[in-house]
C-alpha cells in the first residue's frame, strides 16, 4: 500500500489539490450563496468519513486534507484549469508509483465531487458538465 512517503512534495500537493479541487469545481459551477454552507458541510462529512473508513492508508492521509488550495480571489476558470492538471498529474503519478490505489484515488475524488452537487438535493446542469469534466480528468 501506498502512503505520503512515497510521494514527492509536488505529487503529493497534486494529489491533493485534485481532491479539493474537484470539489470546489463542483460547489462553484453553480454559484450559490446558500447552497455553499451545505456543500461544505457535505464534503467535510464525505472527507470525514473516507479517513475514518477507508482501507487505503493512501485515500485515508488524503481524507485529512484541510483547505481547497484555492485562495479567495480565485476565479472558476483558474479553480477549473489546476483542478483538471492536478487531477492528470495525480493520476499518472499513482499510476506509476502505486497503480493498484489509482482506481480508489478515482473513487475519492469522484465521491467527493458527486457529495458536493448533491449537497443540496439534484443536480443542476452546470454540475453535471463539472462531474463530466472531472471524469474525464481522472479516467
Amino acid at each position: 500500500m501506498a502512503a505520503k512517503a512515497d510521494f514527492t512534495e509536488d505529487e503529493w500537493k497534486a494529489m491533493q489539490k485534485g481532491v479539493t479541487g474537484a470539489a470546489a469545481l463542483v460547489s462553484i459551477s453553480d454559484r450559490d450563496f446558500t447552497d455553499s454552507f451545505g456543500e461544505a458541510s457535505a464534503i467535510a462529512k464525505y472527507l470525514a468519513e473516507q479517513h475514518d473508513k477507508s482501507e487505503s492508508a493512501l485515500v485515508r492521509d488524503l481524507a485529512k486534507v484541510r483547505g481547497t488550495g484555492f485562495g479567495l480571489t480565485a476565479s472558476a476558470q483558474e479553480v477549473e484549469s489546476e483542478t483538471l492538471d492536478a487531477l492528470h498529474a495525480a493520476t499518472e503519478t499513482i499510476g506509476a508509483k502505486a497503480p493498484d490505489e489509482l482506481d480508489l484515488y478515482r473513487q475519492l475524488v469522484l465521491g467527493v465531487a458527486e457529495r458536493a452537487a448533491n449537497a443540496k438535493g439534484g443536480l443542476s446542469a452546470e454540475e453535471t458538465a463539472a462531474l463530466e469534466k472531472i471524469k474525464g480528468a481522472v479516467g
